[in-house]
């Protein structure tokens, strides 16, 4: 007994030769099929340069192209030359010009002579078929499809689409229930002969010949008539992207097929030098005796099928932008935003970065530019501190620092008068710690010397800014870790809250608080809330602050007050 080899070949014709000549070299005869679209002279050379091996055949030509009848058509004619021509070959394997046998050939021939009456091949029905990637499933055989896919596409979906629209059904040939399955098959010389032999051929052929991609289901649905023990399984290892199309293996894939314990590989770059070297001349080096099982290499598979749908968190570039909502993972590291605390403590920034050893920034989206930690102008990423730049896409500017920096803590100040853009994003941030005192804002403006009218509405302007910010943040869509304190209810009880962001922010030290921040003297800040108050605006955000008698402290400012954006 011997196995015969059936290669369809359209391209790489020097590699399918030598392919080829490695199956004869231990016995096993090859019909070639040579695609149509190949030029005649190309045809005829590679004729030529086979002639001295009588082992090697080359069957009737037919015009192949993915998804038509043709390679159903070619397989057959080859088969058959084959099944005539080579009467000791008892299982023919179907293989293509870009397949290579990872193990030597021998141990091919043994094992399927340990199994004489088993046809290997993935046959499934057509609702237990996982891998239809944007394709049809069941339409595939009620439906006519006359036209090129890659071809004609546009005349393709218009004659799906007419179908639909007049109930169009075509009628499966009694007896056959269709079955889907890989094309790379090995079958029984009872099991083929019987298929190629049938005297309702004809009547199985015009079915498929409009069937779509029929070399997946011509034999995996006729085979089912004949065979008496069939393996739902492809003996050649062939894998297939998200997008269904196959994955190249390439000479780094070396130590990768090895591990498949498969007899044979698809798809094979011509020019992986190294693995044609390995597995065509290395017989030493070659794979020991196993049960093929490409499992062994799918969680590799499926982890790079992640990586290119996916990609990592809070990784965006331009091959897999994502959709609003499809991100994996908005950003890629924890951080923090504070909003309050530096206009409530003196150098809060300098105090929590030797507090928590973070890189702690300003007002990262401040009026004026970027306050990076450290008065830097330019920060990992080439990111610059100009707003301009910034504010063209606040959100990729965030997730950018995020990235760049990525191992260390990123902490930055906020408040109603920065740029507003990026709320969202953090509030949909599982990433985002988020510690807010409301209506901290109107320290600054406590301590500014500025007309009282001019305050007034500043005042009112901002916390209708922090009013819709609270609302963000308090949404049912919020995912960040958010905390929100009134100022009196935090000015109350610092330590207790302060404590507790410091422990998510890194580990717990107990000598950390033994200089706690400095707050501000807020002498008459409850006089100036009243004053606001009898100005006719209402500031709610700060919580109930005594009002103290005696004027008003209207000392200089510490800092500039907000410009509202």
């Amino acid at each position: 007994m011997t196995v015969g080899v059936v290669m369809l070949v359209h391209t790489a014709l020097d590699r399918a030769e030598e392919v080829a000549r490695h199956w004869t070299a231990s016995g096993c005869p090859v019909v070639l099929h040579v695609d149509k679209n190949v030029s005649r002279k190309t045809y005829k050379n590679f004729v030529a340069a086979c002639t001295d091996n009588p082992l090697i055949l080359f069957s009737q030509r037919h015009r192949c192209e993915w998804g038509t009848w043709g390679i159903v058509a070619a397989s057959q004619a080859a088969s058959e030359l084959m099944l005539s021509a080579f009467p000791d070959v008892r299982h023919v394997y179907l293989a293509s010009g870009s397949c290579l046998p990872l193990r030597p050939v021998q141990e091919l021939i043994d094992y399927l002579s340990a199994r004489p009456r088993t046809d290997f091949i993935e046959s499934a029905t057509t609702a237990d078929v996982p891998w239809t990637v944007g394709g049809l499933d069941h339409e595939r055989f009620t439906l006519r499809f006359p036209f090129s896919w890659k071809k004609h596409r546009i005349l393709f979906d218009r004659y799906v689409a007419i179908q639909r629209l007049l109930r169009f059904k075509r009628k499966v040939p009694s007896g056959l229930v269709p079955h889907m399955g890989s094309q790379w098959w090995c079958l029984t010389r009872q099991t083929l002969s019987a298929i190629l032999e049938d005297p309702e051929r004809d009547v199985y052929d015009r079915f498929f010949r409009r069937v779509w991609i029929p070399d997946e289901s011509y034999y995996q649905t006729l085979s089912r008539l004949y065979s008496s023990n069939i393996e739902s399984r492809s003996l050649t290892l062939s894998k297939f992207d998200f997008q269904g199309k196959p994955h190249i293996f390439y000479d780094d894939h070396l130590q990768l097929l090895r591990r498949s314990d498969c007899f044979v590989a698809r798809k094979i770059w011509p020019r992986a030098e190294r693995l044609y070297q390995a597995f065509l001349t290395d017989q030493a080096g070659a794979m020991k005796k196993t049960e093929p099982n490409p499992g062994k290499i799918d969680r590799i598979f499926a982890k790079a099928v992640e990586r290119r749908t996916r990609g990592r968190d809070g990784l965006y570039m331009q091959s897999r932008f994502p959709r609003h909502g499809n991100e994996n993972g908005l950003t890629s590291n924890p951080y923090s935003m504070f909003q309050g605390f530096t206009e409530l403590f003196e150098n809060f920034e300098p105090w929590l970065t030797k507090a928590t050893g973070a890189r702690v920034h300003g007002h990262l989206f401040g009026p004026e530019r970027a306050e990076f930690a450290g008065g830097q102008s330019l920060i990992n990423g080439a990111l610059a501190d100009n707003a301009v730049l910034r504010d063209y896409d606040p959100n990729r500017f965030l997730t950018s620092l995020i990235w760049n920096t990525r191992g260390e803590r990123q902490c930055f100040q906020f408040g109603p008068g920065d740029n507003q853009k990026i709320n969202w994003m953090v509030a949909r941030d599982p990433n985002a710690q988020i510690s807010v005192i409301t209506g901290s804002w109107a320290v600054p403006l406590f301590k500014s010397n500025c007309n009282f009218a001019d305050l007034r509405k500043e005042a009112a302007l901002l916390q209708k800014v922090e009013s819709d910010h609270l609302e963000i943040l308090r949404s049912v869509w919020t995912k960040a870790r958010v905390r929100i304190w009134s100022m009196a209810e935090f000015v109350e009880a610092p330590m207790e809250p302060i404590q507790t962001i410091l422990d998510e922010i890194g580990p717990s030290n107990p000598r950390r608080l033994s200089e706690a921040p400095k707050m501000v003297d807020l002498t008459g800040f409850g006089q100036f809330l009243q004053n606001l108050k009898n100005q006719g605006m209402h500031p709610y955000l700060m919580g109930d602050f005594p009002v103290e008698q005696g004027p008003a402290n209207m000392s200089k400012p510490n800092r500039k007050p907000y410009l509202v954006r």
